[in-house]
């Protein structure tokens, strides 16, 4: 996969993805990515990008033409990589949509700034627009390398294996089981007896009746439209009653 990310603060997004995980599959090539100052392409001789709205709206709006250059010298000569606006606008990301996107053959990353970017961009360029949450960040940088991470992750290759996501928070729709390490007992509370036993069948009926549970208390939202069997009704029905 290649992604191109189209930014004001490139140097903000080259530090973290050159770190851990991320970094990792970096330098295994597992993915390219390319940081691009949208700076470098404005004709201004001040290199400004932003101008005042036309409105009574205060703050300063994000020109196209910097930001069209910059895709069109881009993206010359190769086929058009999928377009994510990062926005509050958008559609929240999702593990669902992160593993969409981890399909694509390339993606075109637009970080706003400021109030945000002129709509004729979104109308000419943008597939789609995504948003990590609902609120308003200073600019688009921290919400790309949040869909990064999540999307580089899922890639062959990154982690040692699949099951290493396949059983998160999210990927099957449930949260994910407790989970534990050394010592066996700290401040007096043990590792669940069941996870020392060895016995790989009983140990996965477990991690999901915990991932039920922990779902049912945190997110009952989530079991909205999953697929639960009696038996899963009935794990849940015990939250329910616990909590009456």
């Amino acid at each position: 996969m290649n992604i191109d990310i189209a930014t004001l603060f490139p140097e903000m997004l080259e530090n973290y993805l050159s770190q851990s995980i991320v970094g990792r599959a970096r330098a295994k090539e597992i993915f390219t990515v390319s940081c691009h100052n949208i700076r470098d392409y404005t004709k201004d001789k001040h290199r400004r990008v932003d101008d005042t709205p036309y409105s009574e709206q205060k703050g300063m709006l994000m020109q196209c033409d910097p930001i069209y250059n910059c895709f069109c010298a881009v993206t010359e000569g190769r086929p058009r990589p999928h377009v994510i606006y990062m926005s509050p606008q958008g559609r929240t990301l999702t593990q669902k949509k992160a593993l969409e996107l981890a399909r694509k053959e390339s993606l075109f990353i637009l970080c706003g700034h400021y109030e945000g970017v002129d709509e004729r961009i979104i109308e000419t360029l943008v597939d789609e627009e995504i948003s990590i949450g609902d609120y308003v960040l200073t600019g688009g940088e921290l919400p790309a390398l949040v869909l990064v991470d999540a999307v580089v992750r899922m890639l062959e290759g990154t982690l040692s294996q699949p099951d290493c996501y396949e059983d998160e928070s999210h990927f099957r729709g449930l949260l994910e089981y407790p989970q534990y390490t050394r010592p066996e007992v700290w401040h007096d509370m043990r590792v669940p007896e069941i996870l020392l036993s060895g016995h790989h069948a009983n140990i996965k009926k477990w991690r999901h009746e915990q991932a039920l549970l922990a779902t049912a208390r945190k997110r009952p939202d989530l079991l909205e439209g999953l697929a639960l069997s009696d038996e899963d009704l009935a794990i849940i029905h015990k939250v329910s009653e616990n909590d009456e």
